[in-house]
């Protein structure tokens, strides 16, 4: 059984202290993580945006949202060098490229990816105009003396080479027209500004019904290259929205806040980890040195003090090698303290011949999950998804989370 909980989840002193100092909450931290991590903004390398002309009359570009391409060197007439690195180092093994590619005549041309500090991660993704995507047939990728060269032919057409599909802030203003315009029950909001003068969009799904309900976050995009994650995302949230007695009975108890790209800087500038301040912003939820943290972190606590509405469950989209759900071990002392359990053992026996992976940690490094936690006791979760997961296996997995999610939620008695 659900154990009873108290309306005031969070603590007191949390509310003593926003009410009579706002402006001020946030650099004086409620908790402080036990594994410290500098979240101090730092100098960061700007790639010069260009195209590139070789004698060869191959030519590369970078001059577009979500592009990474650092050099572009001839090696000899057929063979040339794509190099990629990053906005600084130390910086997490996730090294983004992106970039097109075209010739005055058609021919078979060799591209050799040279990294700095990294290694190669994420095999090419193909397309003609930048939103249909194909893998590359694994015959194209070699790998001599540790160096990965990709065979293309090319032509005067443009060919885009990329990490992963793009989805950038154009996408996401694209995505976001759509969910509202198919579905009144979503207000578009923006909880501020990037460094670089980028909306921080967000979306309250249910606005009509959110007095005094229970609070779910989703978020996503912390970190650029995980584009895998985002598109868990956008599937989570589609099936949240559509219009069936699941959904209709979910939004009459509870209401949710989307946060689907908190990094736009990282993002269009096709950074491999950090923002513009050259930091990783999933390690900045307990001093929130930089603004996008601050700016979220603010707006989440505001919203849920207006409306007198319990922060309950935060669910955190990324990406890594493999499918993984990062938890926390102290999820038992939650408001919810089975829902993880109960949420996963569900997904698991909805999809054949699927074992979930969990990994539960204590409280660590200040990360998403934990804040949620130590703020307001609230279920803590990070839905990993791998680089190379299925994109239709990753659309059935996440629609299949949100209807778990919302059928467990309802089966709970609060």
């Amino acid at each position: 059984m659900h154990k009873p909980r108290k309306w005031l989840a969070w603590p007191i002193s949390f509310f003593v202290l926003f009410l009579s100092c706002k402006k001020d909450i946030f650099p004086k931290r409620q908790y402080q993580f036990p594994a410290y991590v500098d979240t101090e903004s730092k100098l960061i390398n700007y790639q010069e945006k260009k195209t590139y002309s070789t004698p060869q009359k191959v030519y590369a570009s970078n001059l577009f949202n979500g592009a990474r391409l650092n050099k572009f060197l001839v090696k000899n007439d057929s063979t040339f060098i794509a190099v990629i690195s990053p906005e600084n180092v130390p910086i997490n093994p996730s090294p983004w490229y992106s970039f097109k590619l075209w010739s005055e005549v058609p021919k078979k041309i060799f591209i050799e990816f040279q990294y700095e500090n990294a290694k190669h991660r994420y095999n090419p993704k193909l397309s003609k105009d930048g939103k249909l995507w194909e893998e590359i047939d694994h015959k194209q990728l070699n790998d001599l003396n540790g160096t990965k060269t990709l065979t293309l032919n090319i032509n005067k057409d443009t060919t885009w080479v990329s990490s992963q599909e793009l989805f950038t802030t154009e996408h996401l203003n694209d995505w976001l027209l759509k969910i509202s315009n198919s579905n009144s029950d979503i207000d578009l909001e923006s909880y501020g500004v990037s460094p670089k003068g980028r909306t921080l969009q967000s979306a309250i799904l249910y606005p009509n019904h959110s007095k005094n309900k229970e609070i779910i976050i989703l978020m996503s995009r912390q970190h650029p290259p995980e584009v895998t994650g985002q598109l868990a995302f956008l599937s989570f949230v589609e099936r949240l929205q559509e219009d069936d007695k699941l959904t209709t009975a979910f939004k009459n108890k509870y209401q949710v806040l989307l946060f689907p790209m908190q990094n736009p800087d990282g993002v269009d500038l096709g950074h491999w980890r950090h923002n513009t301040g050259g930091v990783d912003l999933n390690r900045d939820w307990d001093r929130y040195n930089q603004p996008e943290t601050r700016q979220m972190a603010e707006y989440i606590t505001d919203y849920a003090i207006k409306r007198k509405s319990n922060i309950i469950m935060g669910i955190d989209f990324h990406s890594t090698w493999e499918d993984v759900y990062y938890t926390n071990h102290s999820d038992s002392a939650t408001a919810y303290p089975y829902f993880t359990n109960r949420w996963l053992n569900e997904i698991k026996r909805a999809i054949p011949n699927y074992e979930p992976k969990i990994e539960p940690s204590n409280i660590g490094q200040p990360v998403s999950k934990g804040w949620f936690f130590v703020n307001f006791k609230a279920v803590g979760i990070t839905y990993e998804i791998g680089d190379d997961t299925e994109r239709d296996f990753i659309k059935t997995k996440s629609r299949i989370a949100a209807e778990k999610m919302m059928e467990v939620l309802l089966q709970t008695n609060p």
